[in-house]
C-alpha cells in the first residue's frame, strides 16, 4: 500500500501532466477532471508554484462566476532534442517543459554510415543547442527518429530500405552525442507527435518521400511482434503498378509519397503546390491522380481499423486546403460512412517526427517529479 508520500508524489506528477496537455487550466478543473480533493490541489500546486514548474499565466476562462488564476508550465526549466534522420536531410527541434516546440532547424546532408557522418552529427547538436543559448546542464536528452525497422531492445536499426542497410547498431548514431540518447522508428515518432494528446484510436499514415505509418491503440503505438506494424507503404494498391524502392510493384510508397509530386516541382514540394494554385495543367492532371490513389488508401485504412485517420508527414502538411476534394475522392470508395469526419491533416510539417523523438524525455521528466 502506497505511503502518503507516494500517494503525494503521484497526485503532483499527475497535476503536472494535466497542465501540459491541456495547456493551461485552473485549480478548479484540475479537481473536477483529475478526481483530486480541493486541499490536495491547492497543496500540490503551491508546491509546483514554488518550485518554479508552474506559473500563473493570468486568468482563466470560465463558463460564469468568478474567474480563477490561469496556471501553465513555466518554460526553459530543461528542454529535450529531437533529431530525425532520413536520406538526405537532418532536421532538430529544441521542445521544452511547457510543451513549446521553440525552435525547428533542417539542413540537406546525404546520410552514410562513416565516422565523419556520426561526427558531424555530434557538432550539428552542439552548434543548435549554442546558437539557441540552451544550457547543457538542462538539456534531458536526445531522440533520434530514423527511417527503417528499430530494435531498441538489442540497439539495432534491423533493416532501412531507405538508407539500404541492415543490423546496422544504433550506438554509431549517439556515439559523438553528448546526453543521453533514445531511439525510435520515424512514423511512430511522427504519430506519438500528433495523437499524445488524445485518448482516441488512431491510425497515422505519414505521406513523407517514403509512405509509412503507425497504429495508435489505447494510448500507445502498437508495435507489431516483429516490430514491423503499420508498413502502409507497402500495401499493394495497384497490383503489377508502379516499381516501389523494395522491389515490389503497385505498393502506395510508389503512388502516395511525396516524391511523386515534388517531381514536378524540381524535387521541391512547395514548389509542386504553388505551381498547382497558379494551375499547371500537369500538376493539376498529377495532384488529381495523387487524390485518388489516396483516397483508396485511406478507405482501405478505415475498413481495416474502423478509426480516425491522420495524414501526416511532408505532405500531409500541405493538405488542409484540399481536404474537400479529397473527401469526395475517398466517398467514391466508401459506402460504410456517411461523411468524412474520420480523417484530418496532422498539425505538424516538417519536424513532427523530430518533436515525437524528444517529446519522451520531457514526459519521462514529468515522471520524477517529486
Amino acid at each position: 500500500m502506497p505511503n502518503n508520500y507516494e500517494s503525494k508524489s503521484r497526485n503532483k506528477v499527475k497535476i503536472v501532466k494535466f497542465i501540459y496537455k491541456k495547456a493551461e487550466t485552473s485549480k478548479k478543473e484540475i479537481s473536477r477532471e483529475l478526481g483530486l480533493s480541493m486541499p490536495t490541489v491547492l497543496q500540490n500546486v503551491k508546491e509546483l508554484l514554488d518550485g518554479g514548474i508552474i506559473i500563473e499565466t493570468g486568468e482563466y476562462q470560465s463558463t460564469g462566476g468568478r474567474r480563477a488564476k490561469a496556471l501553465s508550465l513555466a518554460k526553459g526549466q530543461k528542454y529535450a532534442a529531437g533529431i530525425d534522420i532520413t536520406k538526405n536531410h537532418i532536421s532538430m527541434v529544441l521542445v521544452d517543459t511547457s510543451g513549446t516546440v521553440s525552435v525547428f532547424k533542417r539542413r540537406k546532408k546525404i546520410y552514410e554510415d562513416s565516422m565523419e557522418y556520426y561526427k558531424e552529427l555530434g557538432q550539428e547538436l552542439e552548434t543548435f543547442l549554442t546558437e539557441n543559448q540552451v544550457e547543457k546542464s538542462k538539456v534531458l536528452g536526445v531522440g533520434l527518429s530514423i527511417p527503417g525497422i528499430v530494435d531498441t531492445s538489442n540497439s539495432i536499426l534491423l533493416q532501412t530500405d531507405v538508407f539500404g542497410l541492415r543490423n546496422l547498431s544504433l550506438k554509431k548514431f549517439s556515439q559523438f552525442l553528448k546526453y543521453e540518447v533514445t531511439f525510435s522508428n520515424d512514423a511512430n515518432s511522427a504519430a506519438y507527435a500528433e495523437l499524445r494528446e488524445t485518448a482516441k484510436n488512431s491510425v497515422y499514415l505519414s505521406l513523407s518521400n517514403t509512405v509509412g505509418g503507425a497504429i495508435y491503440v489505447n494510448n500507445e503505438i502498437y508495435m507489431g511482434d516483429n516490430y514491423k506494424s503499420a508498413e502502409f507503404g507497402h500495401m499493394i494498391i495497384e497490383p503489377g503498378g508502379r516499381t516501389c524502392y523494395c522491389g515490389k510493384k503497385g505498393c502506395m510508397d510508389a503512388y502516395c509519397s511525396a516524391l511523386t509530386l515534388s517531381k514536378y516541382g524540381e524535387d521541391n514540394l512547395e514548389l509542386f503546390f504553388l505551381k498547382l494554385k497558379k494551375g499547371n495543367k500537369e500538376c493539376i492532371k498529377a495532384w488529381q491522380e495523387y487524390l485518388d490513389y489516396l483516397a483508396i488508401a485511406i478507405s482501405n485504412l478505415r475498413m481495416a481499423f474502423d478509426c480516425d485517420i491522420i495524414l501526416g508527414g511532408y505532405l500531409g502538411g500541405y493538405l488542409e486546403d484540399y481536404l474537400v476534394e479529397l473527401g469526395l475522392n475517398v466517398m467514391k470508395y466508401n459506402n460504410f460512412d456517411i461523411d468524412t469526419t474520420f480523417f484530418r491533416s496532422g498539425k505538424y510539417k516538417k519536424e513532427a517526427a523530430a518533436v515525437g523523438a524528444g517529446i519522451r524525455f520531457i514526459e519521462k521528466y514529468f515522471d520524477s517529479i517529486e
